[in-house]
């Protein structure tokens, strides 16, 4: 059975991505309300260190034939890390890897090299944050990931992973997935150029800022595109919602008025497709602060005002989940009827779906921190793709 570490683990979707044929050796997770979450669901104590202080000490101990507990660490199959994104984030100030948040990659790599010191290196390594990651501090941040891969003698690439290929959000993430030297890295799993689906623009040329010695360790990871999802924002909406109470119609006429006509558009053509369809039709609203210029005719004077907007998508999908903090919204979604329109929040358990989450897994009572909780995270069923396409044909060397 293939066993690993879980870094900033939080609520534990991780392990539900990779499934109960995986061991997880540790876990480790700074806040209290994420351990609640991950003892709740899983019968498991995470250790609660700020990873800072997270020691070789900490990591439990390798077995001997006798069944007598070793000195030594044990040597896990592999290392995630899910490290904040706060400082990565568009929404954030974008301080990328300098900032106190996401900076905890550093310590975590710090244990990392620990590890490799004493010959316990984990044969693979993968880190997850926020697409953001390819742009902050002007792609220095990307680089110095790819350094510290390449200074540890791993083989490495990277690959942004929309969740739409396979939940209906749109949520694009950065995942760094390296592996140790004595791994045999499968020929099929490697590509001799980029490919569109998993390598966008960005990370091309980022990558032509590379180190000498990181463009040395770097590989394209040759990835399937995935079936078809077959699933839509509508199959996930509850008909009787729990945790959130439906708006008052004026408060759904005050959403409606805080549209841009372009926006109002949108809804009126999803009036008109539910009155010719008879189906009802969902929409994902999130509320966002626009500039708008105006010029005044006479003097020529051009200002510019700031407006919450209340902007809405229906296209099947859900915008991306976020944390409900640092002046992000939580999203609100629109039922388009024949002959009514409705607005509330999403429900808690509708955002555990979006995050790929099973039904029967324990969300917190609070909304808030059941929506925290999942803006939070990674989604589950990329996780699975992950340990499909890549980790098992890179453990057991056969390929997907």
């Amino acid at each position: 059975m293939p066993s690993y570490f879980e870094f900033f683990a939080g609520g534990g979707m991780v392990r539900a991505g990779l499934g109960p044929e995986w061991e997880c050796l540790f876990a480790n997770d700074f806040d209290e309300k994420k351990r609640e979450i991950y003892r709740r669901n899983w019968k498991h104590e995470p250790n609660g260190k700020d990873i800072a202080l997270v020691t070789l000490a900490d990591l439990p101990r390798e077995i001997h034939a006798d069944g007598q507990l070793g000195q030594l660490p044990r040597r896990a199959d592999f290392a995630w890390a899910s490290f904040p994104c706060q400082d990565l984030s568009q929404a954030g100030k974008q301080l990328g890897l300098n900032g106190h948040r996401s900076g905890c990659f550093y310590p975590f790599w710090d244990l990392l090299n620990e590890l490799i010191a004493i010959d316990r290196g984990p044969r693979i390594i993968a880190v997850e944050n926020v697409s953001g990651t390819l742009t902050a501090n002007d792609q220095e941040d990307v680089a110095i990931i790819a350094d510290t891969f390449a200074a540890a003698n791993y083989r490495f690439g990277f690959v942004i992973i929309d969740a739409v290929d396979f939940v209906p959000q749109s949520r694009p993430r950065f995942f760094a997935i390296g592996v140790s030297p004595e791994v045999e890295i499968p020929h099929n799993l490697l590509s001799p150029m980029p490919n569109t689906h998993w390598h966008p623009p960005g990370l091309v040329e980022a990558v032509k800022k590379f180190s000498r010695r990181a463009r040395r360790n770097w590989v394209w990871w040759n990835l399937p595109l995935p079936p078809p999802r077959e699933n839509v924002l509508a199959d996930l909406i509850q008909d009787r919602p729990t945790g959130v109470k439906w708006h008052t119609q004026a408060e759904t006429r005050n959403l409606l008025r805080m549209m841009s006509d372009r926006n109002r558009m949108k809804v009126d053509s999803a009036v008109a497709a539910a009155r010719t369809e008879r189906a009802k039709k969902i929409g994902a609203i999130y509320r966002r602060t626009r500039s708008e210029k105006k010029t005044d005719p006479r003097t020529k004077r051009v200002t510019s005002k700031k407006h919450q907007r209340a902007e809405v998508r229906f296209d099947e999908v859900a915008g991306c989940l976020r944390t409900p903090g640092g002046g992000s919204s939580r999203q609100t979604i629109m039922v388009v009827s024949p002959r009514r329109i409705r607005s509330r929040l999403l429900s808690p358990r509708e955002a555990a779906r979006l995050m790929g989450l099973p039904e029967n897994f324990k969300l917190p009572a609070n909304y808030n921190a059941a929506y925290h909780f999942a803006g939070d995270g990674v989604v589950v069923p990329v996780v699975s793709f992950i340990r499909d396409t890549l980790l098992n044909p890179l453990l057991t060397g056969n390929p997907h």
